[in-house]
């Protein structure tokens, strides 16, 4: 169960945000078997003096444009599978709703599956009780 948080500036349209969202999936499905129906995703907007980044940073043409992506995962894959991932979400976005690669920005965060709660206070990737 991936949890995707999304950042950007403010004034995007609902199809754009739609877009983001249905295009990061989509990523998590083609390239970690995140099954049907786990979808749980968040869009933060923020004005340009909430929305700070360093522009050329690492060589990257970047601008206000940019779309910074935290996801956190359970701590089980590989390094190919991350790397698929970081190379699925850029397609994704650059296709639709059209995200420059450069502006497209990722934060992987790995924890333990024991550290997840889907509802009904149960923790259901924990060890059986």
């Amino acid at each position: 169960m991936p949890l995707t948080r999304i950042s950007l500036r403010a004034g995007t349209s609902p199809a754009y945000r739609a877009a983001l969202i249905q295009g990061l999936y989509a990523a998590q499905r083609e390239t970690f078997a995140v099954p049907e129906d786990d979808l749980f995703a968040v869009i933060h907007e923020h004005d340009a003096t909430g929305f700070a980044f360093g522009r050329p940073y690492l060589g990257i043409a970047r601008d206000a444009d940019l779309v910074l992506i935290q996801i956190t995962a359970n701590a089980t894959r590989t390094i190919d599978p991350k790397r698929a991932l970081d190379v699925a979400i850029a397609r994704n976005l650059a296709h639709d709703p059209g995200a420059a690669p450069g502006n497209v920005c990722v934060n992987l965060v790995e924890v333990a599956p024991d550290n997840w709660s889907f509802g009904d206070g149960l923790m259901q990737y924990g060890p059986p009780v």
